[in-house]
């Protein structure tokens, strides 16, 4: 009786969706006129005969590499810079802590401004001698500067969960390694990481999910088709343009699925990984 509401919540808005959309992938459908079942066709035609796939699957698996590596160095960075006491070190932990508040839409317009040509990020270059940089004007680079800003937005996240780890590893552990004379380096690659490999996994997995759904923050920065010509045609903006510019719904089900199917595969490794490394130790 105390559980049945939670449960209902969750047929009702988790459940239901997730079949319903299953069951949209499966048909042809543009919201106006009749469902038409077509089996597998939406999938044969998402692997076969359409090139904009490709484009996002390569484009959405550089962005997760671009985004993943520096989140997860940046966060084991400050997470152990951040774990000792020392004065003032409360003030830097809310300063490092501040874009994970920020709204993703909001912060992804700031920093639009600050791409623009001339603007804020050029004019500091240029005391280096750096000149005009096309952030958001050339496909490549647009692609960087997405990766930038998930990396900023991503990066206290990452943080918040390392550092929470950390403060629970023992601190025997550490006298001990000092007394046997490890230095700073090795008593951070020898205990440190070892322990905290659990809450490591986990910043990985959801790290990776959020770059291959990244779609909030594209839209804002580089608008909704992607560009410059396709440099940040990632799946989420796929599947936008697909169901709310399009009209084919069953096509963006079954683009939604194939998403879920590649996260579930990452996931699944990424979580193997972590547990043949576990037995190791």
């Amino acid at each position: 009786m105390f559980v049945a509401p939670n449960v209902a919540a969750v047929a009702v808005f988790l459940l239901f969706p997730l079949a319903f959309s299953l069951y949209l992938s499966l048909h042809e459908w543009d919201l106006f006129r009749p469902m038409r079942f077509v089996g597998l066709g939406n999938y044969a035609r998402l692997f076969g005969d359409d090139p904009l796939f490709l484009i996002a699957l390569r484009n959405s698996a550089v962005f997760t590499v671009l985004t993943l590596v520096p989140t997860v160095l940046l966060g084991l960075g400050i997470a152990a810079a951040l774990n000792r006491k020392s004065f003032g070190i409360g003030a830097f932990r809310t300063v490092a802590f501040l874009p994970l508040v920020a709204s993703t839409v909001a912060m992804a317009v700031v920093w639009r401004f600050i791409f623009t040509p001339d603007g804020m990020l050029d004019a500091g270059l240029g005391w280096f001698g750096v000149g005009p940089v096309p952030w958001l004007t050339d496909p490549n680079m647009a692609l960087v500067s997405l990766s930038i800003v998930t990396v900023w937005k991503g990066v206290p996240f990452a943080t918040v969960i390392l550092l929470a780890a950390m403060q629970g590893v023992p601190e025997p552990f550490y006298e001990a390694a000092r007394i046997d004379g490890a230095g700073a380096l090795r008593r951070f690659s020898a205990i440190t990481l070892p322990l905290i490999r659990g809450p490591l996994s986990f910043v990985f997995v959801i790290t990776v999910i959020n770059s291959v759904q990244a779609f909030d923050q594209v839209y804002a920065l580089t608008g909704s088709n992607g560009g410059p010509e396709t440099g940040t045609y990632l799946l989420g903006i796929m599947l936008y343009q697909n169901a709310f510019g399009f009209y084919e719904v069953g096509y963006a089900s079954a683009l939604a699925w194939v998403i879920f199917a590649i996260l579930l595969l990452l996931t699944l490794l990424q979580l193997r990984f972590a547990r043949r490394e576990d037995v190791e130790l």
